[in-house]
């Protein structure tokens, strides 16, 4: 039997890429080395010792870039801006070429009919700021706030939606306690320090955006996963509480609620790493915004387990299939995550910043065969409107990615573009499911 996935009018659609997976040009026009350009060039961080040098060449393509976004159709593109191209000393002085890279690249979107959505902030910060404390620093945060200031001056009379922090739970814990992304260190009480810091930079930067672009939208997006207890056992049920608290309450109370989460403080005091908080700073970090952007790749089932980590949680996928990069399909996680938020944090508007999948395709014939990244996409656009249904105000969809580009630890093996690359050539090809997508923004509706 068809089933006919319909979606109001009002929805918009985008893409997006980030600045360090896409632009290369690294060493021209004035951009200095980021956190990502020393991780990527030490031995044994990314796959291959890849690094995003080049990465698609977008530096010098985006006008390519922005006609197979008009071709797509797509309402949005989101993008992130390179704080080290824009100023090359963190703090300080702008860099012209830099800040002119972005305008035109905002001009030439406008001109086409696509609106631009700012990300402030994807993971790459500049190395000289590193230098004196990075992200476990407080003083970054002022830097982070001049930084966006500058950019809210220079682009905000053309730029309406903005994004301040991508993924603060990788930026933080991912990055300083995982140590799988740059700057790659593994100390808890520096997650913790970083994630709070993140937060703060991003309370301030709204604070002054409301002032500099009054008619403007900002927000931030967190990355969020699901666990579904495996069992209805007590145990089962908190060890995902715990761990999805992790990603999800740490990251959203203090700005929703004004508060982190308790359960959380103490059990890092466990592990010796305290939370530092500042008189008046949850008063910052809990600055209304204009929605949340949220980012969903994969889910699974979870089940208490004793050594499981710091949460006790031991994952278990609820089948077999998984993304090229092994990670679980669970669409079914889509719907349950957007419902609990909206059930947790009431009527906030919602852009659903990042999704998408891993399918590492090539070219064959001039065309690339990528049916499973389809089947992902039908399946996690069912769960959004099934939300959509239940009342989550669900404001946008944005894809992730418009280009094959550098996937960070996994380097240039992993390929979540809908616009496959050529990384020798940077030749484009548009998959299969650039022109499923295409069709369904066009409808806005697709058939199952």
């Amino acid at each position: 039997m068809t089933i006919t996935i319909q979606f109001p009018d009002t929805l918009k659609w985008g893409a997006a890429t980030a600045s360090y997976q896409i632009e290369g040009a690294a060493h021209k026009d004035g951009r200095t080395p980021s956190i990502w350009d020393t991780f990527a060039h030490a031995p044994g961080n990314v796959k291959n010792g890849d690094h995003g040098d080049e990465a698609c060449d977008s530096y010098h393509r985006y006008k390519e870039d922005v006609q197979h976004l008009k071709d797509l159709g797509v309402d949005l593109y989101r993008f992130s801006i390179s704080w080290s191209r824009v100023i090359p000393q963190g703090t300080g002085d702008l860099n012209p070429k830099g800040v002119a890279y972005y305008s035109n690249l905002i001009d030439e979107l406008l001109e086409n009919g696509i609106e631009p959505m700012i990300t402030l902030y994807h993971w790459d910060l500049p190395q000289v700021l590193q230098e004196n404390g990075g992200w476990e620093s407080r003083a970054t945060t002022d830097a982070f706030h001049d930084y966006a200031v500058a950019m809210f001056n220079e682009f905000g009379d053309r730029v309406k939606k903005w994004i301040t922090i991508n993924e603060p739970w990788c930026a933080s814990f991912l990055s300083n306690y995982l140590g799988i992304h740059a700057p790659g260190k593994t100390d808890l009480q520096a997650g913790v320090d970083v994630a709070h810091h993140l937060l703060l930079a991003h309370g301030k930067a709204v604070q002054s955006f409301r002032e500099l672009v009054p008619d403007g939208e900002i927000g931030y997006a967190p990355n969020v996963g699901w666990l579904q207890p495996y069992t209805p056992s007590e145990a089962d049920k908190k060890a995902c509480e715990r761990s999805m608290m992790w990603q999800k309450e740490w990251f959203m109370d203090p700005v929703f609620k004004g508060s982190y989460p308790e359960e959380l403080v103490h059990l890092f005091e466990e592990h010796q790493a305290v939370l530092k908080l500042e008189e008046g700073d949850l008063d910052v970090i809990s600055q209304p915004i204009d929605f949340m952007g949220l980012n969903y790749y994969t889910g699974s089932l979870g089940r208490y387990k004793e050594d499981g980590g710091l949460f006790q949680v031991e994952e278990i996928p609820l089948d077999e299939r998984r993304t090229d990069i092994g990670w679980p399909i669970y669409a079914d996680g889509f719907y349950r995550v957007l419902t609990n938020i909206h059930e947790t944090y009431g009527d906030v508007p919602i852009y659903i910043t990042e999704n998408g999948a891993c399918y590492n395709h090539e070219v064959e014939n001039g065309t690339v065969n990528d049916q499973e990244r389809i089947d992902y996409l039908k399946q996690h656009l069912t769960s959004l409107q099934r939300a959509i249904q239940a009342g989550v105000p669900i404001k946008g969809y944005i894809v992730w990615s418009l280009l094959d580009n550098f996937e960070w630890a996994e380097g240039y093996e992993k390929r979540f573009g809908i616009i496959h690359v050529n990384f020798r050539t940077f030749e484009r090809t548009r998959k299969d499911s650039y022109y499923w997508y295409k069709q369904t923004v066009t409808n806005k509706w697709f058939e199952r």
